[in-house]
């Protein structure tokens, strides 16, 4: 078995780690992060260097690809910022969401506007009453017509109420079955009458932003379902893999950021007339820090090749996504002790990936939800 990556994919990670640095240099991410601004800047940058073509096939205007590459993207991203790389990945994610369930007719109207940055994509899921409870969704869509009709309220949806940004909303269209039978998927825009979305106060992963959408007697067209009526349950596990996939490719990115900034503080600080990272206590703290990353990468890296084999990756993803976003919030508390108060000081980017980090074992499904997944698959 052999577990490195080839020097094609290593020269995509540097080059594009190089690209991102004269972008998402740290007073930029420090003003999006303060005043709470989404990154056009670097998004329409993804868009003119075809990051946004990843994983699209070349027939929708795509550069093809594979979760494997979009994983890689993911890493390169949030080694600079977790939650700016999630503008990325949720439009990304999202879009492989439409292109596996998708009509052929959707595939061909939106993939490319999503390739060339016409518009963005955010899916909506979680509400006030469902988080990992995603059968108890209460937002209805009514058949009226010609038209369905949405009314309900959806919450903690990422990146949401960004410019042209299309809504994949899960709705029941059933009511006198279960969840799993009667789920549909809708592409709404988030500009349609109708929709509110709310950007939320939040500790952390500030630009990208989570909403609260309020959805009220908005009106879609028999177009606007993704694929087919009542398939929602079965999309909705179509599109969890991938993103859990990249989430946690992005963990890792974050994480070895974490670490390369307390280790060059180590380095150059000095008490008691040695360096930082000459005292035993601190170079084994970093030791284990870097051990930890990898071993996160790595199970991020098994389960986006598993995807891009076709093969099922229930189990690997559960696992790269709880071992990926508990090493990241265990870094960044560590790489926050070696910075002592420097790390604590509004200043620095350590204290943005302690804030970020934070929300990794919550969102796209908790440590606890991961656990049962993985003891499940484990026959218990």
């Amino acid at each position: 078995m052999y577990f490195e990556l080839s020097e094609e994919q290593l020269q995509v990670r540097e080059s594009l780690r190089r690209a991102m640095a004269s972008i998402l240099t740290p007073d930029y991410l420090r003003k999006i992060d303060q005043e709470g601004t989404y990154p056009y800047e670097a998004y329409d940058a993804w868009v003119q260097l075809g990051l946004t073509g990843c994983g699209i096939p070349t027939q929708y205007g795509g550069t093809g690809g594979s979760i494997e590459d979009l994983a890689l993207i993911s890493e390169a991203l949030a080694y600079f910022s977790y939650d700016v790389s999630t503008a990325f990945m949720v439009s990304l994610f999202t879009g492989m969401t439409l292109l596996k369930c998708g009509r052929s007719e959707q595939k061909a109207a939106l993939l490319p506007q999503l390739v060339n940055g016409e518009i963005r994509m955010s899916v909506c899921i979680s509400e006030p009453e469902a988080g990992s409870d995603v059968g108890a969704i209460k937002t209805r869509a009514v058949k009226a017509g010609n038209k369905w009709v949405l009314n309900g309220q959806k919450l903690w949806v990422t990146a949401a109420g960004a410019r042209k940004s299309m809504l994949q909303i899960y709705a029941r269209t059933d009511a006198n079955t279960s969840a799993k039978k009667g789920m549909s998927v809708f592409l709404v825009p988030n500009d349609t009458p109708g929709i509110e979305c709310r950007k939320l106060e939040m500790l952390g992963r500030r630009a990208a932003g989570s909403y609260e959408i309020f959805i009220t007697d908005v009106r879609v067209p028999e177009t606007a379902i993704l694929g087919e009526v009542n398939r929602g349950w079965e999309y909705l596990l179509a599109g969890l893999q991938a993103e859990r996939a990249l989430t946690s490719s992005g963990y890792a990115g974050a994480a070895q950021k974490v670490v390369d900034i307390a280790f060059t503080y180590a380095s150059e600080r000095k008490q008691f007339g040695k360096k930082l990272g000459e005292f035993q206590a601190i170079a084994h703290m970093l030791a284990d820090m870097q051990t930890e990353v990898d071993a996160a990468r790595l199970l991020a890296y098994r389960a986006a090749g598993r995807l891009s084999r076709g093969l099922d990756a229930s189990r690997e993803v559960s696992m790269a996504k709880l071992f990926g976003s508990e090493t990241y919030i265990k870094v960044a508390n560590q790489g926050m002790q070696i910075l002592g108060a420097y790390g604590y000081s509004l200043e620095t980017e350590m204290q943005r990936h302690f804030r970020d980090a934070r929300s990794t074992t919550i969102g796209a499904g908790s440590s606890q939800m991961q656990r049962n997944t993985i003891a499940t698959m484990m026959g218990l």
